[in-house]
C-alpha cells in the first residue's frame, strides 16, 4: 500500500515544463510526418519510376508500422523501462528518417517509411503519457493545450513544409530534415527526462504472442482495404472482402484475447469502463477522422479544381494554422473560469460552421473564402482537443496513463485512416451522383444549354472551318465544365458531412461528468 501511494505521489525534480522538451520535439517530428510527404508523392513517383497508386504504399506501410507499435507500448515499456523506450524509438525514427532520405527504390523507402512507423508510433503515447504524469492534476490542462496544439498542428502544416521542401530542394529533405531534431530530442531526453516508478523496467514481462498475431491480422489488413479499396470499388473486388473478412475476425480475436488474458496483455480493457474515457476518447476519434480528412482533400481540391501548385495548397493550411494558434491561447486563458465540457461544444460548434461554410464554395471563391473557414475549422479543433484530453484522462490513475494513452491514440489512429479513406470514397461517390443528376441538363430541349453551345461554336469557329468540329469542341468544353462543377459539389458534400459530424456528437458531452462534479464526488484523487 505505501509503494502505491509513493508512485502516486511522484514528481520529477526538474521542472515538468523542462522536461516536456524532448517530449514536444519527438511527439512533434512524428505527427508531421503524417502529412509531409503527401504532397511529395508525385515527385517519388517520378524518381521510382512508379504510378501514383504504386507510390501511396510510402504512405500505408506508415501508417500500419504506427498503427501496429501503438497498442504495445505499454508492454514494451514494462519490458524494457518507459525512457529507454522512448530515446530507442527516437533513435529508431531518426535513422528511418535518414534511410527515408537516402532510398532509390520503391522497395527500399517501403522498409524505411515502415521502420519509420514502428520508431514514431510510440512517441505520441509516451509522450503523452510522462507529459501527464510529470504535472500534478491542477496543471495538467496547461500540459495538454501543449500537448494538443502540436497535435493538431502537425497534419496541419506537414502539406505547407513538405510542398515547400520539395519545390525548392527535393523530396528526400522532407525526410533528411528529421535528423537535427532527432539529435537535439535524443540529447535533451538523456539529460532531462527521470524515469518515474511506474515506468521503470518490469522484471518478468511476457509478450503476449497471440495477441501481437491477431493485433498484425487486424490492422495491415484493415489499413490495406482503407487504402486501396476505394480503387478496387469495395466490396466489388473479392481480395478486398477477404481481407475485411480478416481484418474483422482478428479484431474479435484480438479483443478477445485481451479480455482472457488478464497477466500479460498488450493493453488492458477495463479502462474503458471509465466513462470519461469512453465517451471522451469516441469524440477525440471522430475529432482525429475530421482533422486527417479535411487536411487530405483541402489541398487536393485546390489543386484539381483551381489549378493551385502543391505549394500553394498546402499554404492553404496557413489559416488553420493561425486559428490553432488562436484556439491554444483561448483555451488556456479560459482553464478554470469555463468548464472543459463547455469549451469542447464550442468548439465542435466552431467546427461543424466551418464545415457548413466550406459547403457554400464555389469555382470564384478568393483566398479569403477558404481562410475563414479554416480559420474556424483551426480554432475549433484545439478548442475541443486540448480539453477533451484532459477531460478524459482526469479521473484514471497514474499507474493506467501508459496504457490508457496507447489505447486512446490506437483508436485515433484508426479514426484518422477511417476518415481520410471515407473522404476519398465521398469524393468519388458524390462526384458520380452529380455528374448523373447534371447530365440530364445538357439536351437540346434546354434553351440554356442552347445557348452556351451557340456561344461556344462561334468562339471556335475562327479556329476551324468545321462547324460540325465547332460544335463537337463546344459539346466537350460543356462536359468538361459539367464534370468540374459535379466534383466540386462532392467536395460541398463532404464538407457539409464534416460540420454534420461534429454537431451530432455534442450531445455526447453530456454523458461526460465535468471535472467540477468529480472533485465533489471524490472520484479525483489528489496527488
Amino acid at each position: 500500500m505505501t509503494e502505491n501511494i509513493h508512485e502516486e505521489v511522484w514528481r520529477p525534480s526538474k521542472n515538468p515544463w523542462i522536461i516536456s522538451i524532448p517530449l514536444m520535439i519527438a511527439m512533434f517530428m512524428f505527427v508531421l510526418d503524417e502529412t509531409i510527404s503527401n504532397v511529395a508523392l508525385p515527385y517519388m513517383a517520378g524518381t521510382f519510376s512508379v504510378s501514383h497508386n504504386e507510390s501511396t504504399w510510402i504512405l500505408t506501410f506508415y501508417l500500419i508500422a504506427s498503427g501496429l507499435i501503438i497498442p504495445c507500448v505499454d508492454f514494451l515499456c514494462r519490458k524494457f523501462g518507459r525512457n529507454n523506450y522512448f530515446l530507442f524509438s527516437v533513435v529508431l525514427f531518426t535513422v528511418a528518417s535518414f534511410m527515408c532520405g537516402c532510398s532509390r527504390s520503391l522497395g527500399e523507402i517501403i522498409v524505411s517509411r515502415f521502420l519509420q512507423g514502428i520508431g514514431g508510433g510510440a512517441l505520441l503515447p509516451l509522450s503523452q503519457s510522462m507529459m501527464l504524469e510529470s504535472f500534478p492534476k491542477e496543471d495538467r490542462g496547461m500540459a495538454m493545450s501543449l500537448f494538443g496544439f502540436a497535435v493538431v498542428m502537425g497534419p496541419i502544416i506537414g502539406p505547407a513544409l513538405g510542398g515547400w521542401i520539395t519545390e525548392t530542394w527535393s523530396w528526400p529533405y522532407i525526410y533528411l530534415i528529421n535528423i537535427p531534431f532527432g539529435f537535439i530530442a535524443i540529447i535533451a531526453g538523456k539529460m532531462l527526462l527521470e524515469e518515474s516508478p511506474l515506468g521503470r523496467k518490469v522484471e518478468g514481462t511476457e509478450a503476449d504472442s497471440v495477441g501481437i498475431f491477431f493485433l498484425i491480422g487486424w490492422i495491415v489488413a484493415l489499413q490495406i482495404v482503407l487504402d486501396k479499396g476505394n480503387d478496387a470499388d469495395w466490396f466489388g473486388s473479392t481480395w478486398v472482402c477477404w481481407l475485411t473478412a480478416v481484418s474483422v475476425i482478428s479484431c474479435i480475436a484480438f479483443f478477445i484475447s485481451q479480455i482472457k488474458n488478464k497477466h500479460n496483455a498488450l493493453i488492458d480493457l477495463s479502462i474503458m469502463k471509465d466513462q470519461n474515457f469512453f465517451f471522451g476518447t469516441l469524440i477525440q476519434i471522430v475529432l482525429m477522422a475530421v482533422l486527417m480528412a479535411s487536411s487530405a482533400i483541402l489541398p487536393s481540391m485546390l489543386q484539381s479544381l483551381m489549378g493551385y501548385t502543391s505549394f500553394l495548397s498546402g499554404l492553404s493550411m496557413v489559416p488553420r494554422g493561425a486559428g490553432s494558434l488562436t484556439g491554444i491561447i483561448c483555451s488556456a486563458l479560459l482553464n478554470g473560469r469555463i468548464s472543459e465540457r463547455a469549451q469542447v461544444m464550442l468548439g465542435l460548434f466552431f467546427i461543424g460552421c466551418g464545415g457548413l461554410i466550406f459547403g457554400q464554395l464555389n469555382l470564384e471563391i478568393a483566398l479569403m473564402n477558404i481562410a475563414i473557414p479554416n480559420y474556424l475549422f483551426g480554432v475549433g479543433l484545439t478548442f475541443s482537443m486540448v480539453p477533451i484530453i484532459n477531460l478524459s484522462m482526469i479521473t484514471l490513475k497514474n499507474s493506467q496513463l501508459t496504457n490508457a494513452s496507447g489505447v486512446q491514440n490506437m483508436l485515433k489512429n484508426i479514426g484518422g485512416a477511417i476518415g481520410t479513406s471515407l473522404v476519398t470514397t465521398f469524393i468519388s461517390r458524390f462526384s458520380q451522383k452529380h455528374q448523373m443528376m447534371m447530365v440530364g441538363y445538357l439536351r437540346d430541349t434546354n434553351q440554356a444549354f442552347v445557348e452556351r453551345v451557340s456561344s461556344y461554336v462561334q468562339n471556335f469557329l475562327p479556329m476551324t472551318v468545321d462547324p460540325a468540329s465547332a460544335t463537337n469542341m463546344a459539346h466537350g468544353l460543356l462536359y468538361q465544365e459539367l464534370q468540374l462543377q459535379a466534383t466540386l459539389w462532392a467536395y460541398i458534400d463532404t464538407f457539409r458531412i464534416f460540420g454534420a459530424a461534429c454537431f451530432a456528437i455534442i450531445p455526447l458531452l453530456l454523458l461526460m461528468k465535468s471535472i467540477k462534479s468529480l472533485a465533489k464526488e471524490g472520484l479525483i484523487v489528489d496527488e
